[in-house]
């Protein structure tokens, strides 16, 4: 996983979870309209307008972009920590029950956490969920797309916190096998990564994928706003009217689980292609 240089300071809160001086951040009185990122992996995590003023000291937002922020238990055993959902960089804490708007939630957020970028200019980043069988197989395949910057096996969709191969094998944490692709919107988009994805796996198929059956080899895609659903399902209606029949459900993206190490960037290191993931051209 790829991650921004820190300096001392941004080390000291996003890595090693410190906290900023209250009434001192650069964002905690910001007003302009755009799109605040994670400081560590540029990943977009709230807009603007889920910023409110709280009178807390830290930039406050009642919404994060969906999939964008991991919750955690705090060390300190009362509050919750929240987390970016790529990197894991520490942003800050989430409280709810203050009443300051109609969501009754409020993400109290490190301005050193945060970039921002400003409404009307390209998101340096942004990212897709694919599921399709083995994720080795779906990530070789989004790996070769031109302007994907990077991409992450793991599971997701499922009900266990942190899960391990083992565990999503057993079938039990309703997890798939899933591959995060991160890419350059300004070189590809996600139409072009979705159409890749069906191109690259039997979405006909209810069971699993190829010889891999279980409930962690379906075909699912988890879009990370409207925009992203409206093509997938706008895609899924070609394929059938071309006749194709697509057992592709959709799923509105959650917490991403990066799997094990030795589970990434697969079939480069080992110097083969996939089994059960070949490219046919259909659209």
């Amino acid at each position: 996983m790829k991650t921004n240089k820190l300096t001392a300071e941004e080390e000291r809160v996003i890595v090693h979870k410190g906290t900023e001086r209250p009434f001192t951040g650069q964002f905690y009185l910001h007003a302009d309209q755009g799109t605040y990122t994670c400081k560590q992996c540029d990943m977009p995590l709230y807009r603007s307008d889920s910023k409110f003023k709280s009178g807390c000291g830290w930039p406050s937002f009642d919404d994060e972009i969906p999939g964008a922020v991991r919750r955690i238990p705090d060390r300190d055993g009362v509050r919750t920590e929240i987390l970016c959902a790529h990197c894991g960089g520490h942003l800050g804490h989430v409280f709810s029950g203050e009443g300051f708007t109609d969501k009754n939630i409020r993400h109290c957020v490190n301005s050193i956490s945060l970039n921002f970028v400003p409404a009307g200019q390209p998101l340096k980043k942004d990212k897709a969920i694919f599921a399709s069988g083995c994720f080795w197989g779906t990530e070789f395949h989004m790996q070769r797309v031109k302007g994907v910057l990077y991409t992450t096996a793991g599971y997701t969709g499922g009900h266990v916190d942190d899960p391990s191969y083992r565990q999503v094998c057993a079938g039990t944490t309703g997890h798939q096998e899933a591959v995060e692709v991160v890419f350059d919107p300004r070189l590809t988009d996600y139409e072009t990564l979705a159409k890749m994805y069906f191109e690259t796996h039997d979405f006909s198929q209810t069971n699993g994928q190829g010889p891999d059956i279980g409930e962690q080899y379906l075909s699912v895609i988890f879009y990370t706003s409207a925009e992203q659903k409206e093509i997938a399902q706008k895609l899924i209606q070609q394929l059938k009217d071309k006749g194709h029949s697509v057992a592709t459900t959709l799923e509105e993206a959650g917490i991403f689980w990066p799997a094990e190490d030795y589970h990434q960037d697969y079939y480069q290191k080992k110097g083969t292609t996939p089994y059960c993931h070949v490219y046919r051209k259909i659209f």
